[in-house]
């Protein structure tokens, strides 16, 4: 009886694993639900474009994109962590939502522990811009025109929210340079143009994709790329150390990210497949256009950057002084 009822209970564990195998191999059986937690447009919208509809095309199944864009990225982010962590929910998030904002604030989340990591997909070097008619042609006649101002009319700074990459590379900047700036966030990265073209806020750092177009009208000059390399896309346009104002790479990254709790066999062959469409020629030549590098990693790799780059930009928000911003 006790020999019976082994290999009854034998084959019961089977027959529940089976079922739990088929579906792990028959994955994905459906389109996946993307959220990306900026505006359509903006840099993480369109690089997550590229890259997911060539994931598309190997893996036999449509990624639908569905932008939540909301404090700086929180909001989005924070949405997967309700999600079913069954592979049909992923978050293509940033740097400001993962780390710099568990410096600045209380995040309704834990960047460490509250998601299953599946790798970084590329870097964005931040631009030094300004309105074109700026009387300033070079980084180092930005600065003297910068330190002239008084401090009833400072010069204004846009980024795309206060904790992002953008905000860090003017704070730091203007830390390590010696002059002073008004940090002016958006929502919207559609506005944040407007109002430098117009020059109603005449300084911004962000990445390439978001000026290029008045960058080609005329009504944006870039100045500097934060970056240790120059940009394929405006070869003519030297770094910051370049110019001789050299800081730590503050550029935006972004990775995929699945609920925690994800099986490990579909989280494993999402980070293939990720490795697989960046290194695909046309989405290489889609990256150098947009002013992006690729970057992946294992799912273990990027859990240990995460904790890394939290730790970093701790040193900096406190070399800097930065301190949340709720506008």
């Amino acid at each position: 009886m006790r020999k019976s009822l082994l290999f009854w209970g034998a084959m019961m564990c089977c027959l529940g694993w089976l079922p739990s195998a088929a579906r792990a191999d028959e994955y994905p059986s459906r389109p996946i639900q993307v959220i990306v937690p900026f505006a359509g447009g903006s840099g993480s919208d369109v690089i997550a474009r590229v890259v997911l509809e060539r994931m598309g095309a190997s893996m036999g199944q449509r990624f639908v994109v569905e932008n939540r864009p909301g404090a700086g990225g929180v909001m989005g982010t924070k949405a997967i962590t309700t999600a079913a962590a069954d592979g049909y929910t992923l978050v293509f998030t940033a740097s400001g939502p993962l780390t710099v904002n568990k410096v600045l604030t209380d995040l309704p989340y834990d960047p460490e522990q509250d998601f299953a990591p599946i790798t970084r997909v590329a870097t964005m070097p931040n631009l030094l811009a300004v309105n074109a008619k700026l009387p300033v042609n070079t980084v180092s006649e930005f600065i003297a025109f910068a330190k002239q101002k008084p401090k009833t009319s400072l010069v204004t700074y846009s980024s795309i929210g206060n904790g992002s990459a953008s905000h860090l590379s003017g704070a730091y900047f203007a830390y390590l340079t010696g002059i002073e700036m008004t940090h002016v966030p958006y929502r919207a990265t559609s506005q944040l143009v407007s109002d430098l073209i117009s020059g109603e806020v005449p300084v911004t750092f962000t990445v390439l994709s978001n000026v290029l177009a008045p960058m080609q009208a005329g009504s944006v000059k870039a100045l500097a790329v934060g970056a240790d390399k120059r940009l394929a896309a405006v070869r003519n346009l030297p770094t910051l150390a370049e110019a001789g104002y050299a800081q730590p790479d503050s550029s935006a990254w972004f990775a995929l990210l699945a609920p925690r709790g994800t099986p490990k066999p579909i989280i494993d062959r999402l980070s293939r497949e990720v490795r697989s469409a960046v290194a695909d020629k046309s989405v290489l030549e889609r990256f150098e256009t947009l002013g992006a590098f690729p970057v992946t990693t294992t799912p273990d790799e990027l859990t240990a950057f995460i904790s890394s780059e939290i730790a970093r930009w701790r040193d900096i928000v406190a070399r800097t002084g930065v301190k949340a911003d709720n506008r």
